[in-house]
């Protein structure tokens, strides 16, 4: 069995990073927060790799996804699949 890995780079006083991460502790559902307004070079990394500057940034299983709004649909999908 393998476990799915939840990853969200985060700002600090950002509603959507708190909403994605209450949306997964809501799930009961582990992931690992990334502070990218601590650590610059990370920020200017995923900027690079996904072309965004919003926050939150998740990526589920090295896949990105989107952010808070494209978090809550995946999981709204699933219900159905």
């Amino acid at each position: 069995m393998t476990t799915t890995k939840y990853l969200i780079y985060s700002i600090s006083n950002c509603p959507f990073c708190d909403k994605a991460k209450e949306l997964l502790r809501h799930k009961q559902i582990g992931f690992y927060d990334i502070a990218v307004d601590m650590k610059k070079d990370i920020a200017i990394d995923i900027v690079s790799k996904t072309g965004l500057k919003t926050w939150p940034q998740i990526f589920i299983d090295d896949s990105f996804i989107g952010g808070y709004t494209e978090l809550k649909q995946y999981f709204e999908r699933k219900v159905y699949e």
